[in-house]
């Protein structure tokens, strides 16, 4: 009965000890946290005293530092590391003190005494090492972390961890070697090197760096394929597309490829819209032969860059009938099947579109959709195309079934919600705004960002237009031009929108007629034109729909058609000031790290 009288005090005191100490730790959190030092080092000096719990030592030393009691500070790590010989983080403490003290050469004095007599052993030196990193010596961090490989004797010991040192730091040239160094000896680290320099290096300054620093470690290891993989992918980050494609071709030749590697270069060439070297790219792998594994595909892209460089420019019907006898030439030589479905849409977009063929360009996709075995996503592209051609040649009710079957067959499915924003438009082309309306509002939440933008904006023109009857028959006549546009004729297109203001006085629909004047002039390639429009627009509507549009285009205008990125600079800047909402923020920004960095001008 005693010792259960016994056992039961004990386990009374010391569940009261605990209590106690609990509120004790609360309330010095909270002095600390507070600022009021003084509190918290008289409350976790009687803590850890009482109970030597290393969890109390940080804040408690941090509170002496705060109040400058420097001696009492040291007095408490020495007598630590006395009993804790081996515990880096009293040691490191001692020359932490000295720093606050101002005692600057004296505190690297003993750091570097930590360093040079750490033992050579690996998890002692990423214990020191991460010990420094914590107390913000990030030099000696480093430092330990290099002089531990010499002691390892391992080149690549710490790599990771300096990586991130050196990532945290932005220490550019640090990293830059770094990553060189473990490509070396690890060339399946390229893709994690890519990433991250991608997103640290800013200007072309950080690109040469890294152009050279690639160039010193090819001159030593001139067979290192990884490394022309690097250089190659760093003359792609500067668009340098001429050098980009002639490593790419050395790198195919000397490895005696499949062409893989330049085809994949090839459909980057032309996102960027660098034509002739995607031209040059694609004729390569023609050249190998039609048993080539990217023969065909590289035929049909060839025909297509070429009519994508064609219409982007001033042109001839004679231009556009070569192009047009080459893709019935491929068909010809190949079939049609759906390994060339890809050039029978091309062709027929280029009859469609380009050579006022529509009814021809119709029967072309018709005839695509006979083919047996046809992948479901090719059936459902090929549909949602015939029906865009459908409206050319005013069959717009064949056009509105076909976009109702693409949508009940792939719902909640980009291509789905694109089909309905296609019988949303058609309504709007028809005059039918009230169910257009209703359409689009459902389409505003869709899970493409691209539909549900152009949603948001055709239902907000329609909603801003609809509030009289002068209006109304305003918003009709922009529909008949938006449908010319659709149609690529742009002379009737601009003649309709020159209309507007002189049938209807007073109409809401300026800054609209500005933008879609403007995209007529890009495509025609009149960009002094073009820029006039978005300039009125930024001038005189810089609050209104097309605000943040006309702003972003005119810098992307500036940039990559006409070469002024000091203009595309200060633009890409005002869209991230004035539009902090708009959907453009993210990809200005991007634009605007990489162009600020430049010598421009």
């Amino acid at each position: 009965m005693k010792k259960v009288i016994l056992l039961l005090i004990l386990f009374i005191s010391s569940a009261g000890l605990k209590a106690q100490l609990s509120s004790e730790e609360a309330l010095a959190m909270q002095y600390f946290q507070s600022g009021d030092f003084e509190k918290a080092a008289l409350l976790y000096e009687k803590l850890f005293n009482r109970t030597k719990n290393s969890s109390y030592y940080d804040p408690y030393i941090n509170s002496l530092l705060k109040l400058k009691q420097f001696t009492e500070a040291e007095k408490l790590s020495r007598s630590l590391l006395k009993s804790n010989p081996g515990n880096f983080t009293y040691s490191v403490d001692i020359g932490r003190i000295y720093q606050e003290k101002g005692e600057q050469e004296k505190a690297s004095e003993w750091f570097n005494t930590l360093i040079r007599t750490m033992p050579a052993n690996e998890f002692a030196i990423k214990d020191l090492a991460i010990t420094f990193y914590r107390a913000e010596a990030y030099d000696f961090s480093v430092k330990a972390f290099l002089t531990g490989r010499k002691l390892l004797n391992k080149d690549n010991a710490f790599t990771y961890d300096l990586l991130s040192l050196y990532r945290f730091r932005k220490d550019k040239i640090m990293l830059i070697q770094e990553y060189i160094n473990l490509l070396s000896t690890n060339p399946e680290a390229l893709p994690q090197a890519q990433n991250v320099l991608g997103n640290i290096l800013e200007s072309k300054d950080d690109f040469d760096m890294l152009r050279s620093s690639i160039l010193r470690r090819l001159q030593k290891e001139p067979q290192s394929i990884v490394m022309t993989e690097f250089l190659t992918w760093q003359f792609i980050q500067q668009k340098d597309f001429d050098m980009a494609l002639r490593q790419t071709l050395a790198l195919d030749r000397r490895l005696k490829e499949d062409g893989s590697r330049v085809f994949e270069l090839s459909r980057l060439l032309v996102s960027n819209q660098a034509f002739d070297q995607a031209i040059e790219s694609l004729n390569y792998l023609v050249s190998k032969g039609a048993s080539g594994r990217y023969y065909l595909p590289a035929k049909i892209d060839l025909l297509n860059v070429k009519t994508r460089q064609l219409t982007s420019l001033k042109f001839s019907k004679e231009d556009l009938i070569t192009i047009e006898n080459d893709f019935n030439s491929l068909l010809n030589e190949f079939g049609r099947s759906s390994g060339t479905a890809f050039a029978i849409r091309q062709l027929a977009n280029l009859q469609a579109y380009y050579l006022e063929k529509p009814a021809v360009a119709a029967q072309q996709l018709q005839k695509l959709l006979e083919l047996p075995g046809l992948p479901p996503h090719i059936i459902g592209q090929t549909k949602s195309e015939l029906g865009d051609i459908y409206i050319l040649t005013g069959e717009v009710w064949e056009a509105a079934l076909l976009y109702g079957q693409i949508e009940k067959a792939y719902a909640n499915e980009p291509l789905g919600q694109e089909a309905r924003f296609k019988s949303a438009k058609l309504a709007y082309y028809q005059g039918d705004f009230v169910w257009a309306k209703a359409q689009l509002d459902v389409l505003k939440g869709s899970t493409s960002q691209l539909i549900a933008n152009d949603a948001l904006n055709l239902s907000l023109l329609i909603s801003d237009n609809l509030q009289s009857e002068t209006d109304t028959a305003a918003l009709k006549k922009y529909a008949d031009a938006d449908l010319m546009i659709f149609k690529n004729r742009s002379d009737k297109a601009l003649l309709i929108l020159d209309s507007i203001n002189v049938l209807y006085p007073g109409n809401s629909l300026a800054d609209d007629i500005l933008m879609a004047k403007s995209k007529i002039f890009i495509k025609n390639n009149t960009l002094n034109q073009a820029i006039d429009q978005l300039m009125g627009i930024i001038e005189n509507y810089p609050s209104e729909l097309w605000g943040d549009d006309a702003v972003f285009i005119l810098a992307d205008i500036y940039e990559t058609r006409l070469n002024q990125p000091v203009k595309a600079l200060e633009l890409y800047q005002k869209i991230i000031t004035d539009f902090p909402g708009s959907l453009y923020v993210i990809e200005a920004r991007k634009r605007f790290r990489k162009l600020r960095g430049d010598k421009l001008g």
